[in-house]
């Protein structure tokens, strides 16, 4: 997985989609980047991202409670496929966004923009929502970038950019056998638990860092400039 801030490696898949939620806008020359030939799929307020860049997305969902009125109709004239949910639901936007993903254009990893910024309540959500599924999913933006190992994964991520923090946050009770080496404190098969998350801020020491989990499911944060 590559991003303008760092290349992530990960097993192939046979394709990548791109979300646009609605939260914090990235960099427009950012997104630009990361657009790349992949799908991508516009969640509620996101399509005004896609709109402002000249960007047709491949689907739009949501309950449009806080996308202009313009720019769902800009998609809609668009012919985008687009499906609206009512504001009273049992899912957030960016849950039935990733579900109706799947169905749609079944086997990818995912990528969300937008979502990061705003509302604590809504990401928090979004990093647990995220965290659950079986699939890869990366949260990302010019700022901030998350991603998730499960038990018996590993990471080797090559920094374009240097990142001012990189933090370990448990996603499950435990995380077990987790390493992290050519970082300032480096890890050999530690433990790291949900209600002690002391494992932040480190720093690396040098443009290419490895990152392994034994058991349980581990959010790997970096934030940029």
């Amino acid at each position: 997985m590559i991003f303008p801030q760092c290349e992530i490696s990960y097993p192939e898949s046979s394709q990548e989609i791109l979300f646009v939620s609605g939260g914090r806008i990235p960099d427009a020359a950012w997104f630009l980047k990361v657009i790349g030939g992949r799908k991508i799929f516009c969640i509620d307020k996101g399509i005004e991202l896609c709109r402002a860049c000249g960007v047709v997305p491949n689907f739009l969902i949501g309950d449009f409670d806080s996308a202009k009125i313009s720019a769902v109709d800009w998609a809609r004239e668009k012919n985008i496929p687009t499906e609206k949910y009512p504001a009273d639901k049992d899912f957030t936007d960016t849950q039935l966004a990733l579900n109706r993903a799947a169905e749609i254009f079944g086997e990818h990893v995912a990528i969300l923009t937008g979502g990061f910024g705003g509302r604590f309540d809504h990401l928090y959500s979004t990093i647990f929502t995220c965290a659950a599924i079986e699939r890869k999913i990366f949260l990302a933006d010019e700022r901030e970038i998350i991603f998730y190992l499960r038990g018996g994964e590993e990471s080797e991520i090559t920094f374009l950019k240097k990142p001012l923090a990189i933090s370990l946050l448990p996603m499950t009770n435990a995380c077990e056998g987790v390493t992290i080496r050519n970082v300032h404190w480096e890890l050999d098969g530690a433990t790291l638990t949900q209600n002690f998350p002391n494992a932040i801020s480190n720093r690396s020491e040098s443009d290419k860092i490895f990152i392994g989990v034994g058991r349980g499911t581990l959010a790997i944060y970096f934030c940029f400039e």
